[in-house]
């Protein structure tokens, strides 16, 4: 039986899904998810936003939520678990990628993109390695292989985890996950 971490009520992802798309997602407060399991989880201090601006090497995609009108939603309640690609992780994107994405006109396509790698709830390691799936916010779900001693998201490897914040954790990856890739 697969295990996938979903919200309980599936109407208020969809509402998400769509206040994330519209920008206005901040206020939402998701009722019964899951609590934090691990000290690693519930000792950050900033919000998912400050956090990864501060470890600085997530400027790509502090610049990827601003241009998608995401940074407030990322600084709301939520919980969030956030797979977070590095500067690097965006640079090894075709060339001209990331430039395309920044784009006004590709916003929903960039929206889609970064909201594939938020899952609603707060998932440290402990449980992302019990799960085979989580369903993102974007709808999507990404897959998750916990074997060999590595964790993978898609065919991304988490290369930290746990990195917490005051709205949820933060895994950071090595590559930038595309929804249906």
């Amino acid at each position: 039986m697969t295990r996938t971490a979903q919200s309980r009520n599936a109407s208020p992802v969809r509402t998400l899904v769509a206040a994330l798309a519209l920008g206005l997602a901040a206020p939402l407060v998701f009722a019964g998810e899951p609590a934090a399991t691990s000290a690693a989880a519930t000792q950050g201090r900033g919000d998912i936003v400050d956090t990864a601006v501060a470890a600085g090497q997530f400027n790509t995609l502090a610049a990827a939520l601003t241009a998608a009108g995401l940074v407030d939603t990322l600084k709301g309640t939520g919980p969030f678990t956030v797979f977070a690609p590095t500067d690097a992780a965006f640079a090894a994107l075709p060339a001209g990628t990331v430039d395309e994405l920044l784009k006004p006109e590709n916003k929903d396509k960039l929206v889609a993109i970064l909201t594939y790698h938020v899952v609603p709830g707060r998932y440290p390691a402990s449980r992302v390695v019990t799960l085979e799936q989580a369903t993102t916010v974007q709808g999507g779900a990404v897959d998750i292989d916990a074997t060999g001693g590595s964790v993978k998201v898609d065919d991304a490897n988490v290369v930290t985890a746990d990195v917490a914040a005051s709205n949820g954790v933060i895994h950071v990856i090595d590559k930038v996950l595309m929804p249906g890739g």
